[in-house]
């Protein structure tokens, strides 16, 4: 296909985001699954760096970007070139079974893609389906472990094998995995059973009895409520504590998200990270970082937990959206003492890996981790007069890189602010309960920014006209 040229601002050409022909679309798709969260039917061919194309022929500055999940643009020339390759014609026709009969450059593969931007102390990666996925196997693993760790180097038993075919112990042990309040892990099993973000994802489905610690709730601006954000960091790590002393049944591992990207972007301190990591080696609890969102260079550094600064390595971090591939990195202690316990059929995608190749290539080429950091503090520059301004809909401007988020007053002005700013041009999406959350592509630019900030300024004259005129 022709690479199209983005364009230097929106352009609508609906009264209203969706369009008569998105609405449509829809409507025929409504037969066949459920879309009552479907929000306009996207045209792709069309789409082209930060602007997404609708069915209408409205181009909209994508700051959602397929929930968080787009890292260099639409349509981009590299990941293009990848997806027309001979190679990935032969990865889609051929697909392998990894675990048995990987490709034989899946090694080199992995080594140009993944490991290439391993963290720091995590030498191997497990490659998986999704994010759900990739957290669900982190789990399995962290749990393997500490039977490992205190079975010793014996065989199962005869009560191990034959308790485990009617999921009892000893076979099938009581053993946790923590997770923080309004964390977001997944919806698969075991992951639904960490998350904690919204009732509404958990309610009728059968959960594990898994502990939960709670997160800090930060006031803003920090520099105003230093004193009183350090009181509920420490308070929240005395509960952690205390927890992995008294739970009923021992805590295998804890999982945590550097931002809680769904639970309404909440952040803490690196002082407060350091301290969950002194914690759980404490107590011999393995520490999973959930990335799935953070990850791939939206927060200033490719991976968040980078600016915690830990004295040693968390024992594994999970990702996928921007990476386009989803999986873990981990320490070669949580490799399974048998084959075939942390397994699948897939065990990966190899085409998804080929697009995670060009991703990172094109990461680092063009300098796009220093354009977040940039691009970021400029967009926090432009956000924070506003928050002064427009106290009335705009509070608590927080982030990191072009992580960023504020909070509306209430629910609804938040939905009635999304949509006028679709309307206008602009794609965004929310977080939690009141958060309007910023997850725009690695490509971001201060004029992308001046688009921005221009069309929130005149959503935003406008719901101070309806709702509290002079």
């Amino acid at each position: 296909m022709a690479l199209l040229a983005e364009p230097k601002e929106p352009k609508i050409v609906t009264d209203t985001v969706p369009g008569p022909a998105s609405r449509s679309a829809l409507q025929q798709l409504a037969e066949l699954q459920d879309t009552r969260a479907t929000v306009l039917a996207g045209d792709y061919s069309k789409s082209v760096g930060n602007y997404l194309a609708d069915a209408d022929g409205n181009l909209l500055l994508d700051m959602y970007c397929q929930i968080a999940s787009i890292p260099v643009g639409y349509n981009n020339a590299r990941i293009l070139a990848a997806a027309g390759s001979p190679e990935m014609a032969t990865a889609l026709a051929n697909r392998p079974a990894l675990g048995v009969f990987p490709p034989k450059d899946w090694a080199q593969m992995l080594s140009e893609t993944l490991l290439k931007v391993r963290p720091a102390g995590l030498d191997m990666v497990f490659t998986t389906a999704h994010g759900s996925d990739a957290n669900e196997v982190a789990f399995k693993a962290a749990l393997m472990n500490y039977a490992r760790k205190r079975r010793g180097v014996r065989a199962f038993t005869e009560e191990e094998l034959a308790s485990v075919m009617d999921n009892e112990a000893p076979g099938a042990p009581d053993v946790a995995i923590l997770s923080f309040a309004l964390g977001f892990h997944g919806r698969t099993f075991g992951a639904l059973s960490a998350t904690r973000s919204k009732a509404i994802h958990k309610l009728d489905i059968p959960a594990f009895k898994w502990p939960r610690a709670p997160f800090p709730q930060l006031q803003y601006p920090l520099d105003k409520y230093e004193a009183e954000n350090a009181a509920e960091e420490a308070r929240c790590l005395d509960a952690l504590d205390q927890i992995l002393r008294t739970n009923k049944v021992p805590v295998a591992a804890a999982i945590i998200e550097p931002i809680q990207s769904e639970g309404g972007d909440r952040h803490a301190s690196p002082e407060f990270f350091r301290g969950v990591r002194r914690i759980t080696q404490e107590h011999d609890v393995a520490l999973i970082v959930d990335e799935v969102q953070t990850g791939c260079g939206a927060t200033g550094t490719f991976w968040a937990h980078e600016q915690w600064q830990l004295p040693t390595p968390p024992d594994m971090v999970t990702f996928s959206k921007k990476m386009q591939v989803a999986g873990f990195f981990h320490t070669r202690e949580m490799v399974p003492d048998q084959t075939y316990r942390n397994f699948n059929t897939w065990m990966g995608d190899v085409p998804r890996t080929l697009i995670a190749r060009a991703v990172v290539e094109e990461v680092a080429e063009r300098g796009l981790i220093e354009q977040v950091r940039e691009t970021g503090a400029y967009m926090l520059a432009h956000l924070r007069p506003l928050a002064i301004r427009y106290h009335r809909v705009v509070g608590n401007v927080r982030g990191q890189g072009t992580f960023v988020a504020f909070d509306c007053p209430t629910p609804e002005i938040r939905a009635e602010l999304l949509q006028l700013m679709r309307n206008e041009g602009v794609n965004m999406g929310g977080s939690g309960e009141l958060a309007v959350r910023f997850r725009p592509m690695l490509t971001l630019t201060k004029a992308h920014v001046n688009v921005f900030v221009s069309r929130l300024q005149s959503v935003l004259n406008k719901l101070y006209q309806k709702h509290w005129p002079v």
